[in-house]
């Protein structure tokens, strides 16, 4: 059962669309109505799984039944419809060759929340992307680590006008991975690509 209020956009059965709703296809057609041959054959959804496990289970409880998260025992927890905090303890199904946190848990645990925060926020309209990704390793994870992802009202309103404008923007975020002492593990930076869908 989710932690956020009960009207949130994280909330079970809400945030993302029905699949027929994600599944249309665009027409292919800039604002000017020229065709663009590479946005006619874009598609967006939300696969049926992750549909279902969050209809059932909610957003937060979903991530259970996430492989890589299970077996790294990655929690997500909503703060609020903009902010989403997620723990990894150390245990030994993802310690790595000398006993501290797996790089590889430690870039997935951040993987995939700015997208999730930007599809749920800008809603059904709009195609959400990653485009690139890095991360930097500051210094050893040796216990439970954490990191909070935290899209504003105001960069949702940004990212709404330069596509009412442009039809796409690319969005640049960061995101410190944080030990129980407050002190820097590692440094993630994503970079999403978004798109206005045309609904005709």
């Amino acid at each position: 059962k989710s932690s956020g209020p009960r009207d949130s956009i994280f909330a079970s059965g809400s945030g993302y669309p029905t699949m027929s709703k994600f599944g249309e296809k665009n027409t292919g057609e800039d604002q000017s109505g020229v065709k663009d041959s590479r946005s006619s054959r874009l598609s967006f959804e939300v696969h049926p799984l992750w549909k279902f496990l969050q209809e059932t289970y909610g957003f937060e409880d979903s991530f259970v039944f996430f492989g890589p998260y299970r077996g790294a025992s990655i929690r997500p927890r909503i703060i609020d419809d903009y902010t989403i905090e997620v723990r990894m303890p150390l245990e030994l199904s993802n310690t790595n060759y000398v006993g501290t946190q797996f790089g590889g848990s430690l870039y997935s645990m951040c993987d995939p929340f700015y997208m999730a925060l930007l599809i749920r926020n800008l809603g059904p309209d709009y195609m959400v992307w990653d485009k690139g990704a890095s991360i930097d390793f500051v210094r050893p994870g040796t216990g439970e680590v954490h990191a909070v992802f935290q899209i504003s009202e105001e960069e949702l309103e940004e990212i709404k006008q330069i596509v009412a404008k442009d039809r796409k923007t690319i969005r640049h975020y960061e995101v410190e991975v944080k030990g129980e002492q407050g002190e820097v593990v590692a440094l993630v930076k994503k970079e999403l690509y978004v798109r206005k869908l045309n609904r005709r």
